[in-house]
């Protein structure tokens, strides 16, 4: 454990908290565990939401996870995004506004969604390893998959921000050697990279279909009226209207 994350897990849990399940119960982790106990924002926490940059969340997390077996770059993305609810929820309220096109008239509105009592996504149970297996469609390959930690997926960033400039970035081929755990029964990430490489596009597609449909998550969808009448389908996003609160 680092020591931040040390610093940061051992808090006093007399300071103000409370339990968040978590929207994949668990099932992925070695303690299996099913909560987390998560300070609310403090004024203190305005230093971390002020410095801003790419580490602010992983800053953040830390901060408030009063949890000393189970890091937030161990955690999955659904569960992530959770804890960042929960803590705009309760420092700032469960009301998010935000600018949408009327499809009617193209013209700009303002909708007003909430981001309490949301439901979990859920799809096909995880084995007992915390994987999915599943067969794919083209290659008729048998693959086991596992959604990605905060950690990889915060790698991915990295080594996309370093790739060559002019190049083609393949994150997408590295999200696959990521998720996908076993091919055929074999574990070998050389098999595995092998196997990415001349994967049929629709397989890998099938495979991005799944992880969505199946990977542990709130729901964020919210129905909106724009003002021509017309309801309209969105998906609330982390991007900076879900974050302008916070400054």
């Amino acid at each position: 454990m680092d020591q931040n994350t040390q610093q940061y897990s051992q808090q006093d849990f007399s300071i103000p908290h409370d339990v968040v399940p978590l929207p994949s119960g668990g099932v992925f982790y070695k303690n299996k565990k099913k909560s987390l106990k998560v300070g609310y924002l403090t004024a203190s926490d305005e230093n971390i939401l002020m410095a801003g940059g790419n580490d602010m969340t992983m800053n953040l997390l830390r901060a408030k996870i009063f949890e000393t077996d189970l890091r937030p770059d161990e955690l999955i993305e659904g569960d992530i995004e959770a804890i960042l609810i929960f803590l705009r929820n309760t420092g700032f309220g469960p009301e998010m506004e935000l600018t949408l096109t009327d499809p009617v008239t193209s013209k700009p509105f303002k909708a007003t969604v909430r981001l309490d009592e949301l439901n979990i996504i859920k799809g096909q149970v995880p084995g007992e390893d915390g994987t999915f297996t599943i067969t794919l469609p083209v290659s008729q390959t048998s693959v086991k998959l596992r959604p990605l930690t905060y950690a990889q997926i915060l790698e991915i960033g990295k080594m996309a921000e370093t790739y060559p400039q002019g190049r083609v970035v393949p994150s997408r081929t590295w999200r696959l050697q990521r998720e996908i755990i076993s091919v055929g029964g074999s574990e070998d990430k050389g098999e595995i990279a092998k196997f990415v490489e001349s994967m049929p596009i629709a397989d890998s597609k099938f495979i991005k279909t799944f992880m969505n449909e199946n990977e542990p998550r709130l729901d964020l969808k919210r129905d909106v009226m724009a003002p021509s009448g017309e309801r309209l389908t969105v998906n609330v996003g982390f991007g900076v209207e879900f974050f302008r609160p916070f400054f």
